[in-house]
């Protein structure tokens, strides 16, 4: 089956390496962990509500400085592109051996297979790569910010004002930790379990170690300011007019403040240096819409059967 109908039909379904050991010592968290610290309510930024960002892959590259893998496979009008996902291994923020991997996966793509990601495969993605999510939701509390992302209702859950456990157990979204800088909400996350199948930091199969580290900053940013990082986003990826199957659509008779995630990437054992990239949401139409990615055994693009987990014998 062609790469391009495979890819085409992936965005319209679902969008329309060491083992850590359990006590991996955690980095300091960042911000006030104690009382002292804490941001009244009045001046706490409201974030509630739905977002979308409907582009793919999905990362912006920062204005300047180190940014992410881009796609090295490009569409006629130069956007990246989605049914054909080769990442640039030539980027100085890889390491040779993360550098090989990811072109390795370019080359399954060229060779028209599609490589399985969380995303296709119906596995958690952890962060960053569930940045790609076209559609999330925030919902703020004084003691907790949950995060609701679109594919497979992934969820994730920050404690605010708090620190890192002394050590940290690996899990599926690792360990996040949240408090208010003025009007930015920044959450640092360590502990992203990465033996796991399809470890990945982006859709080019970027691998990570379990070093990696993510500091996200949110902040509401004007109307205008929105609306020319979403300009600036359309050039780089490949836009979801209408917003295909998943009904993620911007309002665009909505004039209020945007809400922007600018994020940091630090692994020492991937990365030769941290690296940055951002997200711009805009207010979205419509209600929450539920979506599951169901696992299917058969995969659609090479007929085999699916890496999904499987009881090999009853349970009771």
């Amino acid at each position: 089956m062609k790469m391009q109908r495979n890819f085409l039909l992936w965005a319209t379904l679902a969008t329309a390496v060491a083992t850590p050991a359990v006590g991996q010592t955690a980095l300091p968290a960042l911000g006030p962990a104690n009382s002292a610290g804490l941001q009244s309510g009045a001046s706490i930024p409201d974030f509630s509500g739905i977002w979308v960002h409907p582009s793919l892959p999905g990362f912006e590259q920062p204005p300047s400085g180190p940014g992410p893998v881009r796609n090295r496979s490009r569409r006629p009008d130069g956007q990246s592109n989605f049914n054909q996902l080769v990442g640039d291994y030539t980027n100085p923020i890889l390491k040779p051996h993360a550098a090989d991997t990811v072109k390795k996966h370019g080359e399954i793509s060229l060779a028209g297979v599609t490589y399985p990601t969380p995303s296709n495969q119906c596995w958690p993605g952890g962060v960053p790569y569930m940045f790609w999510n076209i559609e999330m939701q925030m919902l703020q509390q004084p003691h907790q910010v949950t995060i609701l992302y679109w594919s497979n209702q992934e969820v994730r859950r920050v404690r605010m004002n708090q620190s890192h456990p002394a050590r940290v157990t690996p899990s599926w979204y690792g360990d996040s930790v949240g408090h208010y800088e003025g009007d930015t909400l920044v959450i640092d996350t360590v502990g992203v379990k990465s033996d796991r199948p399809f470890a990945m930091v982006d859709m080019y199969g970027t691998p990570f170690s379990p070093a990696l580290h993510v500091v996200e900053r949110y902040r509401l940013i004007d109307y205008e300011a929105a609306r020319a990082a979403a300009d600036r986003d359309a050039k780089e990826n490949f836009q979801l007019l209408g917003g295909g199957d998943a009904g993620a659509v911007v309002d665009l008779n909505y004039r209020g403040k945007g809400l922007q995630l600018h994020f940091t990437v630090e692994d020492d054992g991937i990365f030769t240096m941290p690296w940055s990239a951002t997200i711009t949401y805009r207010r979205g139409v419509g209600p929450w819409r539920e979506y599951v990615c169901a696992e299917n055994r058969q995969e659609y693009y090479n007929n085999k059967e699916s890496d999904v987990p499987t009881a090999h014998k009853p349970d009771f």
